[in-house]
């Protein structure tokens, strides 16, 4: 009997390795947008992008750090928009995390673009800071439209225009999520006087050229109401703390120690992208606060890994597909569990011009997001 019982169990243990073997999944653009295949990147900095009217109405130039892999010979890729956090108020486009996140990006192929915006609002409460959300939004849609203008024309930066996404952290992602979502000026609390501010465009330039970007990366944000996504909007990706106790996981209030506002965090936001159709992605940090990848460098592959493979499904052509379903559905080991810690850590800086070899990725690949889509543009 124990004979018997003993080769059952081998059968049992060698039965998978006696099936023939599965094949993997296309790689159809060769590892591109997947690995980091480019050990250098090139950084134009100080790209002008926009001017507008200032907080006290002087003209303001706006710029922009542009990344690319060096010696990268293909002619149309896709571009990456981030934004810095810091309230409406404070911050810069060298941000420590949005330089990271840019550099990775283009060793894997991408373009990427850390942009200004315009800072600081007054009165100090909360129809300042709306209205100062309103301008930055205005600003990332001027840089939609610079690089749509240059894809059309001049193409100096070699970007796809069919293929520009925008994100950003806390108050980047909130630029990033209006830039996506809030398109009807009836959905503008009277208040704000959006005709004052320029209309939900603004006065950029480059008019007549599309703001509305192919996905969104929302780390750590939210919106004003949920209601704004809409079926047939672009799809989201949601990265957030779930402890955070600035800007609400769930639905909650912000703005302290301004009066207060509800906002729709990214929860809410996943709920509400489920029930319009829209693709999308939400992946919890457990028991972090907010940006905790500016507190500890660790948490950087926590939010690169999903964007990763939340994007390269989206690079075939036409709507979403199965490869955008199969990638919604990644491993939950690339969730992040440790808690936010009490002090800061700086990133380490990037060289001014180009950086070295890519960084090991320490998050396991899911399985499913391991096939492409479409063909490389």
């Amino acid at each position: 009997m124990r004979l018997l019982l003993l080769f059952f169990l081998l059968i049992g243990l060698l039965a998978p390795t006696l099936l023939p073997a599965q094949p993997a999944p296309p790689d159809t653009t060769r590892g591109r947008y997947h690995r980091p295949l480019f050990s250098q990147v090139k950084v134009r900095r100080n790209v002008e992008f926009a001017q507008v009217s200032g907080l006290l109405g002087q003209t303001q130039p706006l710029y922009l750090d542009f990344y690319e892999p060096a010696g990268d010979t293909v002619r149309r890729r896709p571009l990456v928009l981030l934004a810095h956090e810091g309230a409406f108020a404070t911050g810069t486009r060298d941000d420590a995390v949005m330089t990271e996140l840019c550099t990775r990006l283009a060793r894997l192929g991408y373009t990427a673009a850390s942009i200004d915006y315009r800072l600081l609002f007054f009165p100090f409460d909360s129809v300042g800071i709306g209205r100062a959300a309103i301008r930055a939004t205005q600003d990332m849609r001027a840089a939609v439209r610079f690089f749509r203008h240059d894809a059309a024309t001049a193409r100096r930066f070699r970007v796809d225009g069919r293929y520009i996404f925008v994100g950003g952290s806390s108050a980047g992602a909130f630029m990033a999520l209006q830039t996506a979502y809030l398109d009807k000026a009836a959905e503008v609390p009277a208040y704000l006087n959006l005709a004052a501010l320029g209309g939900l465009e603004g006065s950029g330039g480059n008019a007549g050229y599309s703001s509305r970007p192919r996905g969104v990366i929302n780390l750590c944000g939210a919106l004003a109401r949920a209601e704004w996504l809409q079926a047939g909007d672009a799809p989201l990706l949601s990265i957030h703390g779930t402890r955070d106790g600035i800007v609400p996981y769930q639905r909650g209030l912000i703005g302290g120690p301004l009066p207060a506002q509800v906002v729709a965090g990214s929860a809410v936001l996943r709920r509400r992208a489920q029930a319009v159709g829209v693709p999308n992605v939400l992946r919890p940090l457990r028991g972090a606060g907010h940006v905790p990848y500016s507190f500890e460098p660790t948490y950087i592959d926590s939010v690169f890994v999903p964007m990763r493979d939340f994007l390269r499904p989206l690079l075939g052509a036409g709507a979403p597909g199965p490869l955008l379903a199969a990638a919604l559905n990644p491993r939950r080991t690339a969730v992040a569990t440790a808690a936010l810690p009490p002090r800061r850590v700086p990133l380490a800086a990037t060289p001014a011009d180009s950086v070295g070899a890519a960084p090991p990725e320490n998050l396991p690949l899911p399985a499913a997001a391991s096939a492409a889509a479409g063909s490389a543009p």
